[in-house]
């Protein structure tokens, strides 16, 4: 049994991570400023399923398993003395750093938004370190990044974990070998943040031999964990605004209110996606399996099949008799690319991946049909535009050109 600090605990990745990590054993503390309710009441949005109280959580949690799950309600940005105080005192094994604001179209937003995430984001990440630097603890640390960090302009080469090894030529013609951090190529400031973090890790585990396992994620999708299915006061986040909702959940919105799923641009753009009960597997693996003290960051790619976008919509519109519908494209971005991502050390722990093609009809059934009476229509458009070129850039129903599901 390890004791596990979980910040970020109360999002849609933490809370349910929370709860496999107790299931597990694991003596675990969420660390949360619960920040991602407040901006769902700034953009007069909400979960598709119903949030209970931080309260409501952890007690159904103690009914179901018999497990305590400590909470603290701290931002970890702004209260610096006490966060440290916090993990001076709980002497954390492990700490699970989910803790930024995570949604590329929020970042993009205005100049609050892209303010907010920046100070939130790197500041919490440094704090986190610096803290730790200052005294003399040596928990792992597991941080939650993207694969978005890479960008999506790719020419079809495959990503490595973390590192590109490169032959560097010296004046004398001598050639010289290098571990370089793969080239990041962010496509947001949400994207942008993450890469900064990446340096961060970088020196602290240099100067400072911190144990680092950096997770490149891809999109996760799906709802529910074997957890989180327990009782409904459990239940996990199912965003689909114009801000935070994934793609996948988009379309499926889309499709539960019979409007045509809204693919942006040519749905060329290849994405990496993940089941939610494959990202704690994933984030249980990592606890459990450390990396050495060598003075360099452990990254792994969590991400287990690709997808273009438009094919992922003919998958949604197919399970749920929708058609697709083809409408400018918000984000600034190659039209099309290539993306092919290598995430063989997860395979090699064990991960046995939930596909798309297996789990998808649960969501759309299961999720998207039993609480389609809490969805605010207005939300689901994506408004937040990558340049001022692109506005207004809301998508109006009958200004989409649809086609029919089988094109």
């Amino acid at each position: 049994m390890k004791n596990v600090m979980i910040i970020g605990g109360d999002g849609f990745c933490g809370w349910p991570t929370a709860l496999h990590l107790s299931a597990q054993g694991h003596n675990v503390t969420i660390v949360d400023n619960l920040s991602r309710r407040r901006i769902d009441e700034d953009l007069g949005a909400e979960s598709l399923t119903p949030i209970k109280s931080m309260d409501e959580r952890l007690a159904a949690w103690k009914d179901v398993s018999g497990k305590t799950i400590h909470f603290s309600n701290i931002d970890i940005a702004k209260n610096v003395s006490g966060f440290a105080q916090l993990i001076a005192s709980s002497q954390p094994d492990t700490i699970v750093h989910f803790g930024e604001q995570r949604a590329a179209p929020y970042s993009m937003r205005g100049l609050e938004e892209k303010m907010y995430t920046v100070d939130n984001n790197i500041s919490g990440t440094h704090n986190l370190l610096a803290i730790i630097a200052d005294l003399g603890l040596d928990p792992h640390i597991v941080h939650l990044g993207t694969m978005g960090v890479y960008g999506y302009d790719g020419d079809g080469l495959e990503i490595p974990e973390g590192y590109l090894s490169v032959k560097v030529e010296g004046d004398d013609g001598q050639m010289f070998d290098r571990d370089i951090l793969y080239p990041t190529n962010p496509g947001s400031v949400y994207h942008m943040t993450k890469s900064m973090d990446q340096l961060l890790f970088q020196f602290y585990a240099k100067n400072n031999n911190f144990q680092i396992t950096d997770l490149h994620q891809g999109i996760v999708w799906g709802t529910q964990t074997d957890e989180t299915r327990l009782d409904e006061r459990l239940i996990n986040r199912f965003d689909y605004d114009g801000d935070y909702g994934t793609v996948l959940n988009r379309f499926l919105m889309q499709a539960a209110m019979g409007h045509p799923l809204t693919v942006h641009g040519t749905g060329g753009q290849t994405r990496a996606f993940i089941h939610i009960n494959d990202t704690v597997r994933c984030i249980a693996l990592a606890v459990a399996n450390p990396p050495a003290k060598d003075g360099k960051v452990k990254i792994l790619n969590q991400m287990t099949e690709t997808h273009r976008v438009r094919d992922l919509a003919k998958l949604v519109a197919d399970v749920a008799k929708a058609e697709v519908a083809f409408v400018d494209n918000p984000r600034k971005e190659a039209a099309e690319n290539d993306l092919k991502v290598s995430n063989k050390t997860f395979l090699d722990l064990g991960l046995k991946p939930t596909t798309l093609a297996e789990g998808l009809m649960d969501e759309t059934v299961g999720i998207a049909s039993k609480y389609i009476h809490r969805v605010r229509e207005n939300t689901v458009a994506c408004v937040s535009t990558w340049t001022d070129e692109q506005k207004p850039g809301v998508v109006k129903p009958d200004a989409v050109k649809t086609q029919d599901r089988a094109a």
